[in-house]
């Protein structure tokens, strides 16, 4: 989805609207959310102290809030799952400022080179280690790759990563894109067709 002020993909949810949980702003804000096997800890509710991890992503990611909001936020509410679905997140601003968020268990903020995030808990991995599927090793091939690399990080290098972790298959990565804040534009492929780079820039209005 290119709107004027965001880049997403699209995710339909029952309410019939097509929610932004995997995107970019203009402004830097980017986040992503990943299903993760749930914890009781982290089960939806409604009330004032309460916030969902889909929300809350959203909102990030359409600037509605901003880095430093999201920080009071995980604070002072309970970051609970949507009712039908449990998720964890990753967010991270134009200053390379990144929070890793995760229902139930709690958040991480990071400032590094390079953050990742995977489809089970990083803050407590022992949670979530019996539901790993045996041969996932995405997030440690991601993280070699990573470690590996120069100071410099170009959008090539950004595709060839992508590339590398791919799903393919019943799951297989319908769209992988990068961000190049210095040149605000979006350059992104579908259905692992890595040899066609399309790139969405936003306007300078």
């Amino acid at each position: 989805m290119k709107e004027k002020e965001c880049f997403y993909i699209g995710i339909l949810r029952p309410d019939g609207t097509y929610h932004s949980y995997h995107g970019v702003n203009q402004n830097g804000n980017a986040g992503t959310l990943l299903y993760v096997h749930g914890n009781s800890a982290g089960a939806y509710q409604d009330g004032d102290n309460c916030m969902t991890i889909a929300a809350l992503t959203e909102q990030f990611i359409r600037a509605q809030i901003s880095f430093d909001e999201v920080l009071q936020i995980v604070k002072s509410k309970k970051i609970v799952y949507v009712s039908d679905a449990t998720m964890q997140a990753i967010l991270s601003d134009v200053h390379g400022r990144t929070l890793v968020i995760e229902p139930g268990i709690g958040y991480r903020e990071e400032q590094s080179k390079y953050s990742l995030i995977t489809n089970y808990s990083l803050i407590r991995p022992e949670s979530t280690r019996d539901f790993i599927v045996p041969g996932d090793d995405r997030y440690e091939r991601a993280l070699q790759l990573l470690d590996n690399c120069k100071n410099e990080f170009s959008i090539s290098d950004a595709f060839t990563l992508l590339h590398t972790v791919r799903q393919e298959g019943a799951w297989a990565t319908r769209v992988s894109f990068v961000y190049s804040v210095n040149e605000r534009t979006v350059y992104y492929t579908e259905n692992n067709h890595f040899e066609h780079i399309k790139k969405f820039t936003f306007s300078f209005e």
